[in-house]
């Protein structure tokens, strides 16, 4: 039936995200866990969390392979299966949809998912290689070509068809620093102005430094079970009642068209398909704003409104929030921060706290059904998830 509750969503965790100096990726996602278990008294971890899924995006930032079992070992939660997915910055989006289907399949009843990466003690140049290995090696890596330079052709793509602008994708910037100047756990807690976006260093035109999201340490987790137990655990769940995911070319070049991404478009129709919603019904939403443009795209490919608009929908103030559909609540990962793998899991923590009225001063009041939108490379992976909140 649609719209049933897949799983439920008993607590979440995240770090602070930033620069962690002095601590590696387990001990990060540590802090994560411990505010996810002190948040559920009726959890008993040993006892009761039966697996454990990470998403990590890359081994080189710490050269450190086998990252799950290290994990669940630095837990106390031997032997548990524990497993790492990777789907570049949709790690654990894909992790979180992986737990899903894991309890959905009735192996398990209770798990544990999440993500974590540690980048900010490696060099911009380092970072930015690492990262580019999401993209197509030959044609893309080899000549040079970076994830920057690769949104930057999309936004290009996306003024030409429908007269984007460049004040457009700064006010994208704008919103999301005054939402995430509210978040006490946001990498940058200061807003900013068009003005000192359209003035920032150029990166890759038509963005900007300040069009780009940033380098960043961090950890999220959930706790997730049959919704026929959550009571057990939590008077407010929050429970996934929709999932979905895509796939595109990993390299841009291979597409006809660049200004949507149809990886993101066939997970948002499968979720809302499952859930039984439809784009008007949501009332708060993450969305992967790795760059400016990508904000905008998304828009469109969720529906929030129609292709080429999406300039318009933040330009009228729609996603702020007070706004018709407040999007990047957290500060998104242009102000919270962009550890890659803990991204998609970082924006299921904030739609849990919105539906369970703990967002503090960024609640969006009233706030019932919630949206997760996490991309993958230039989208190669997207992962669309739903959320209602249990009354």
């Amino acid at each position: 039936m649609k719209g049933r509750p897949l799983v439920s969503i008993v607590s979440g965790g995240l770090s602070k995200f930033g620069k962690l100096d002095g601590k590696y990726s387990r001990e990060i996602f540590l802090e994560a866990v411990r505010e996810a278990f002190d948040k559920c008294p009726n959890l008993n971890p040993r006892k009761d969390i039966e697996a454990l899924f990470v998403g990590q995006m890359s081994e080189s930032f710490e050269h450190q392979g086998h990252v799950a079992p290290s994990i669940s070992d630095w837990m106390g939660l031997l032997p548990i299966p524990a497993t790492h997915l990777e789907a570049a910055c949709a790690s654990s989006g894909v992790a979180l949809r992986q737990a899903i289907l894991s309890i959905m399949s009735g192996i398990y009843d209770i798990v544990i998912v999440g993500g974590v990466e540690k980048m900010t003690h490696r060099s911009t140049s380092d970072a930015t290689e690492y990262l580019a290995m999401a993209s197509d090696f030959p044609m893309e890596q080899w000549n040079g070509i970076t994830f920057p330079s690769l949104f930057g052709l999309i936004a290009t793509a996306h003024m030409e068809r429908y007269g984007t602008t460049e004040e457009q994708l700064a006010m994208v910037a704008v919103k999301n620093h005054r939402h995430g100047f509210l978040n006490p756990k946001a990498q940058l807690q200061r807003e900013i102005t068009v003005k000192q976006v359209m003035e920032s260093r150029p990166v890759a035109w038509p963005l900007k430094l300040f069009d780009c999201s940033l380098i960043s340490d961090g950890a999220s987790c959930l706790v997730l079970t049959k919704p026929s137990l959550a009571r057990r655990y939590t008077d407010t769940p929050v429970d996934i009642i929709g999932t979905g995911q895509g796939s595109g070319t990993i390299g841009l070049f291979e597409r006809d068209d660049i200004t949507y991404m149809q990886a993101a478009r066939s997970a948002a129709k499968q979720a809302y398909e499952m859930a039984g919603r439809k784009p008007r019904n949501v009332d708060v939403a993450e969305v992967h704003d790795c760059f400016t443009i990508a904000e905008i795209v998304a828009y469109e490919d969720l529906g929030f409104c129609r292709p080429g608009e999406g300039g318009k929908l933040i330009e009228k103030g729609a996603t702020q929030l007070g706004g018709r559909i407040p999007v990047n609540t957290s500060g998104g990962l242009k102000a919270k921060g962009h550890p890659v793998g803990a991204t998609g899991t970082a924006q299921a923590y904030e739609i849990y706290l919105q539906l369970t009225g703990q967002a503090e001063q960024r609640q969006v009041k009233g706030a019932k059904i919630g949206l997760t939108h996490n991309i993958g490379g230039s989208g190669s992976t997207g992962v669309v998830h739903i959320y209602k909140g249990r009354s």
